[in-house]
């Protein structure tokens, strides 16, 4: 049980820092390192990390549909910690 909350866990971190990458990419002109620097310049750090955590959706329902609740579990927990993040960055 904990074991499999743990793999969902770090499947949702994993997804996240995926998210926010692809996100980088794709849509900003600037490298990953500058993009970094910029987004903590202008206090816009955790509305990255945000848009990283959207990719944690569709691992969710992809263990729902699988009946892996506990891993579903992990990926909620990972997405809680994201939430925590964007919270202190925003009022930091």
């Amino acid at each position: 049980m904990k074991k499999e909350i743990l793999i969902g866990f770090l499947v949702g971190i994993a997804a996240n820092v995926a998210g926010s990458y692809l996100y980088i990419y794709f849509f900003s002109g600037y490298t990953l390192k500058s993009t970094i620097e910029i987004s903590l310049e202008q206090d816009i750090f955790g509305s990255l990390i945000a848009l990283g955590a959207l990719l944690n959706l569709i691992v969710f329902f992809i263990f729902l549909k699988k009946k892996q609740f506990y891993r579903a579990r992990g990926v909620v927990l990972a997405t809680v910690l994201a939430a925590i993040i964007v919270l202190i960055s925003k009022f930091y």
